[in-house]
């Protein structure tokens, strides 16, 4: 159901003024997650020659790449409660600044000990900054109008790997120059621009609508937005649970937690561990010895993905359903997972990659306009962060039982089989969640 294009009270274009919000917030945030998410990830670009260069085994990597999350998930819910006591401004332009520092420090890597070490800092070096993101939107966009506005912050994360697969390949190619290896020049520079980017969210991001920073919204239509904001969270029970502890009583964001830990396992597993399964399967040797080849290939899941998430975002917001949404995604990881366990060449594993990456994406639009509508206040900081905070032990589990398994069996199926499983589990529990009161899209 579509929006009013006015509202005749306060002579309000409320599509105009959607739009408007969304053409000044999304295509930056957007870039900041890009560069945030690129140095979270780009270790699994570099890993074929850090394990060679540095003779690390699949088990050291996967506990490498995933203990980043154990710093995330220790300081989320700390930095994200400092965010709304000092304000999104100041304290994303920290978080970005503090971890684009660390992510440069990566060249000093020389031993499993100093990989754990730098990884874990760069895990609490950015914990934060995504509950903030999305806590940000719900400041700007009722529940009406999230799927749509989340959806397109978070296809950052699969536009990453497009972006971050060409641009590792080519920085892994000045492997030598200066002394350094390629995959120390892929830290190094990718590095540099989170700290810039970080000075910057400075001066262009407005803590809120009411503040006076926001000059290109009337008076009028910021009044406006703050009673439709108000009414949204009116109308979702958002104004029952407003304090912090409300966040740890409710049994849905627990529920919706255990959805969640599920989705980021299948996420790392796809981003932290896909170049080397499609490595594995390249039946040339020196193609599967070629890391920058095989981060091209590995830009296609990414791609579609960053198509069919904005697409499940605008589907879910168009009928207020979310619940449908994000099982029927979670069932098609499942295939594709299962499918990659089986694939016999790279062509299809590519495929099957696809189908994983396409679902676990596509998720997120529905699931987080799903889980902001019920809090507000402290209590939507709290239950954001516990989510994402549940969910970074996934992104550590996923990972690092991906590497044992890999090294136990010398295959990657049973961890593809295992996250095939768990991505069916997590479709039943959806529906386990609250269906919430069924109120049509304001016309």
């Amino acid at each position: 159901m579509g929006i009013a294009t006015r509202t005749p009270e306060t002579g309000v274009n409320a599509r105009a003024l959607y739009q408007r919000i969304t053409r000044r917030l999304i295509p930056y945030m957007f870039v900041l997650y890009i560069v945030a998410y690129m140095d979270r990830v780009n270790v699994g670009f570099a890993a074929m020659d850090i394990e060679r260069q540095l003779h690390f085994s699949n088990t050291v990597y996967g506990t490498g790449a995933g203990i980043f999350f154990l710093g995330y998930a220790l300081c989320d819910l700390p930095s994200s409660l400092i965010l709304r006591r000092v304000g999104t401004r100041l304290w994303i332009a920290r978080i970005m600044v503090s971890w684009g520092i660390v992510s440069a420090c990566m060249i000093f890597i020389g031993s499993p000990r100093s990989f754990y070490l730098l990884r874990f800092l760069l895990g609490v070096a950015e914990a934060g900054f995504v509950p903030g993101m999305l806590l940000y939107l719900t400041f700007w966009f009722p529940s009406h109008e999230r799927a749509r506005a989340v959806a397109k912050f978070m296809t950052a994360t699969s536009l990453a790997g497009v972006v971050g697969a060409p641009v590792s390949s080519a920085l892994l190619k000045l492997d030598g120059l200066h002394h350094l290896s390629g995959w120390q020049w892929l830290f190094l520079l990718e590095g540099i621009p989170t700290i810039l980017l970080g000075i910057s969210v400075l001066f262009f991001l407005s803590d809120s609508p009411g503040d006076a920073k926001v000059r290109w919204m009337s008076p009028t239509e910021k009044l406006w937005l703050n009673n439709e904001l108000a009414l949204d969270q009116t109308r979702y029970g958002a104004t029952e649970h407003h304090n912090l502890l409300d966040a740890f009583r409710l049994p849905a964001v627990w529920l919706l937690a255990g959805v969640y830990i599920v989705i980021q396992i299948g996420v790392y597993v796809v981003n932290l561990w896909m170049p080397l399964i499609l490595s594995g399967l390249a039946r040339n040797s020196s193609a599967a010895a070629d890391a920058s080849l095989i981060a091209r290939y590995a830009t296609l899941p990414y791609l579609l993905a960053a198509i069919t998430t904005v697409l499940i975002g605008r589907s879910s917001d168009r009928t207020n359903e979310r619940r449908g949404h994000i099982a029927g995604c979670l069932v098609l990881a499942a295939i594709g997972f299962v499918w990659a366990a089986k694939a016999p060449n790279i062509a299809v594993a590519l495929i099957a990659m696809s189908f994983a990456a396409i679902g676990l994406w596509s998720t997120i639009g529905p699931f987080w306009a799903l889980m902001t509508r019920m809090v507000g206040g402290a209590a939507a900081a709290g239950a954001v962060a516990i989510i994402t905070s549940i969910g970074a032990f996934g992104g550590f589990l996923g990972p690092y039982l991906t590497g044992l398994m890999r090294d136990r069996t010398h295959s990657f199926a049973a961890g593809l089989y295992t996250i095939g499983g768990l991505a069916v589990a997590a479709a039943l529990l959806t529906f386990a969640a609250p269906r919430g009161p069924h109120i049509p899209t304001p016309n």
